[in-house]
């Protein structure tokens, strides 16, 4: 545990001597839209694509680690559990692999929108299928959930449908959360740590391993991404993230966990529903369009009110870490 932190934090944290400057050299700098708030233009031209960075650090930790864990007699894995990691970890690279076409084409296709929303959550669902399948053939056939304090729940067949619309929900509300500066990054420190957590009462090494590995790249990142941000993930990065924490709840086997270990996520996510859901509905009605918010996913909104990047960076993670810390107190009482 304490060598994959250690691995993909220094690996991280170093990659950015390299990485920020060739960024700069090859002119991939973040765009920044009309409809963001006005302060966020001093922001135009700072590196994107950071996700790289951590990208290789976690995924360079999770192998060494892999066999390590592997080599720990006592500790190794069991098959299951080696193939929650192996898949874990390809399913996070394919869902960077769509958030850099997405940076590629917005950076150098100069195209502000890069992907269309089509064609991401058709890579997304077709990432999502083919991870729930390798799952199915490494042996992970159950279809019943558990629910937080309320026990399990069969889905039957509509396990899957389910689970595919949730992982695809889950990588793009991850994206959300990616909005200021070090917001995505802290909030998914806290959540690894939840799952470390999760990962030790369970008695999951893998898992363990895992969770560490993400934290230690956080941290790495954070160097960097803190506000002010050097460099900006990118949806390169918001979408490996998202994987790393679909791999870590399907890997411990409490994915609708994730209402609690996510809740952040799920919050800014809710509220860009919620915005456009009023927002049409009152133009329908009377044919004027109304807001709730000032601005979603939410954390804009606290900055049109006033509050500093650094502020709602320290209130998210905090308001993140007791979602947390209640998971893993529903999941010692399972």
């Amino acid at each position: 545990m304490l060598a994959a932190a250690a691995i993909a934090c220094v690996l991280t944290a170093l990659s950015g001597l390299w990485v920020v400057p060739m960024l700069r050299r090859l002119k991939y700098g973040q765009t920044i839209l009309d409809i963001g708030p006005n302060w966020h233009k001093k922001k135009e031209g700072i590196p994107t694509m950071g996700g790289l960075m951590f990208g290789f650090g976690i995924t360079a930790a999770v192998v060494v680690g892999y066999f390590m864990v592997q080599g720990g007699g006592f500790y190794s894995m069991t098959h299951l559990e080696s193939m929650r990691v192996i898949l874990g970890i390809v399913m996070t690279l394919a869902f960077a692999s769509i958030g850099f076409l997405d940076d590629y084409i917005k950076v150098v296709k100069k195209r502000n929108l890069g992907l269309t929303a089509r064609q991401k959550l058709i890579g997304q669902f077709a990432v999502s299928g083919l991870y729930v399948l390798g799952l199915y053939m490494a042996g992970d056939t159950s279809t019943t959930v558990f629910l937080p304090f309320l026990g399990t729940l069969n889905l039957g067949i509509f396990y899957y449908p389910l689970v595919i619309l949730g992982i695809s929900y889950v990588v793009n509300v991850v994206n959300f959360t990616d909005g200021v500066d070090g917001l995505c990054t802290s909030v998914t420190f806290v959540v690894s740590l939840g799952f470390l957590a999760v990962s030790a009462l369970l008695q999951s090494p893998g898992m363990n391993m895992f969770a560490a590995a993400v934290a230690g790249g956080c941290v790495g990142f954070l160097i960097w991404n803190f506000h002010p941000a050097k460099i900006f993930m990118g949806d390169t990065g918001s979408f490996f993230l998202g994987g790393c924490v679909v791999a870590m709840a399907f890997g411990l086997g409490i994915p609708v966990y994730l209402v609690l270990m996510g809740a952040v996520y799920i919050i800014e996510g809710l509220t860009v529903i919620i915005q456009t859901t009023y927002f049409k509905l009152t133009r329908k009605l009377t044919g004027t369009p109304k807001r709730l918010f000032k601005m979603t996913p939410i954390h804009h909104h606290f900055e049109m009110v006033g509050w500093s990047e650094g502020k709602i960076c320290t209130i998210f993670s905090l308001v993140q870490a007791v979602f947390t810390l209640l998971a893993v107190f529903a999941v010692s009482r399972m």
